[in-house]
C-alpha cells in the first residue's frame, strides 16, 4: 500500500459527490474507526443535502443593534447597527418600532426605515426615537417588520431572522 503524504492523525477525508468533507474522526468508545467514519460522513452528507436545500442566506441572522441614544434639543435620536453578514441584499427593511419611558410606558411609535443594506454589509442608520430626552427612554420594542424587500425575503422571515440587541449604556431593544 502506497504511503499517504499530508495525513493528519485523528482526521479522515471522504469523498461526497463532487464535495471533499473533513470531518473530525473522534469516535466513541465502542465503535471501531470504520462505523465511526460512516457514521460521520452520513452525518456530513446530510448537512451538505439541507445546505444545499436552503438558499444561501435564507436562515441566516439579520443582527440590529440599538448602538446609542443621543439626546439632541428636545428629542432622542437612535444610532442602529444593522448586521448582514451571510444574507443576501435587503433593499428595504422597514421596522415598526416604540420607545417606552422608564416607567414603562409607551412614549411614541416609529416606523423606520434601515435598508437597504448590501449583502455581507454592515449598516449604520440614525432616526428619532422619541420626543424626550434619552435619559427617559427605558427601552425600546421591535414590534413588527413592516416591510422587508430582497432576495427571497418576506416580511415574516426578516422577523425570523432579526436577532435584537443593545451596545452597553443603550437602552434594552427587545422583541
Amino acid at each position: 500500500m502506497p504511503r499517504r503524504r499530508g495525513r493528519i492523525p485523528g482526521l479522515a477525508f471522504r469523498l461526497v459527490p463532487s464535495l471533499v468533507l473533513l470531518a473530525a474522526a473522534a469516535q466513541p468508545a465502542a465503535a471501531t474507526g470504520t462505523q465511526a467514519t460512516e457514521a460521520q460522513a452520513t452525518g456530513a452528507q446530510a448537512t451538505v443535502t439541507q445546505a444545499a436545500a436552503t438558499p444561501a442566506g435564507a436562515g441566516a441572522p439579520l443582527r440590529v443593534e440599538l448602538n446609542k441614544l443621543e439626546t439632541a434639543g428636545d428629542t432622542c435620536k437612535a444610532v442602529m447597527i444593522v448586521e448582514n453578514g451571510k444574507g443576501g441584499a435587503i433593499k428595504s427593511l422597514r421596522l415598526d418600532l416604540y420607545a417606552f419611558d422608564t416607567d414603562g410606558v409607551v412614549q411614541k411609535r416609529s416606523m423606520v426605515e434601515l435598508g437597504p443594506v448590501p449583502a455581507r454589509k454592515t449598516a449604520l442608520r440614525q432616526f428619532e426615537i422619541a420626543p424626550t430626552p434619552c435619559a427617559q427612554v427605558g427601552r425600546v420594542l421591535l414590534n413588527d417588520v413592516a416591510a422587508c424587500e430582497g432576495h427571497d425575503l418576506t416580511r415574516e422571515s426578516c422577523l425570523e431572522r432579526i436577532e435584537p440587541s443593545s451596545a452597553k449604556g443603550a437602552a434594552p431593544f427587545v422583541r
